[in-house]
């Protein structure tokens, strides 16, 4: 099993989740963060940690995320790891929620 961040991570952001993983398994784009699921080792610890609710166990994805499990391993192979929290894009709140944001993902 590997953990999978999905669409409402798109524009918003967060890194509360990295600073957590002991592994370092999380890669950055320019709006939306991605986990290696070579590296995942299911710890749990970054779900709770995610203010956007946006990462999900791969066996609990909802139906219409499903895409994001091959979509994260695709861009970690791209973007560079990050391992530090860093401050969220300053209109993260406004996006939190916005349905439908695969569109805004900027590679």
């Amino acid at each position: 099993m590997t953990y999978v961040v999905t669409d409402n991570c798109i524009r918003c952001k967060y890194t509360d989740c990295v600073d957590v993983c002991p592994v370092d398994c999380f890669h950055e784009g320019p709006n939306f963060l991605a986990i290696d699921p070579e590296e995942c080792i299911d710890c749990t610890l970054c779900v709770p940690e995610c203010p956007a609710e946006a990462i999900f166990a791969d066996d609990d994805l909802p139906e219409d995320q499903t895409h994001f499990l091959e979509l994260n391993a695709e861009l970690v192979r791209e973007w560079p790891v990050i391992s530090e929290q860093k401050e969220p894009p300053p209109d993260a709140t406004e996006w939190d929620g916005v349905p439908d944001k695969l569109k805004y993902l900027e590679r």
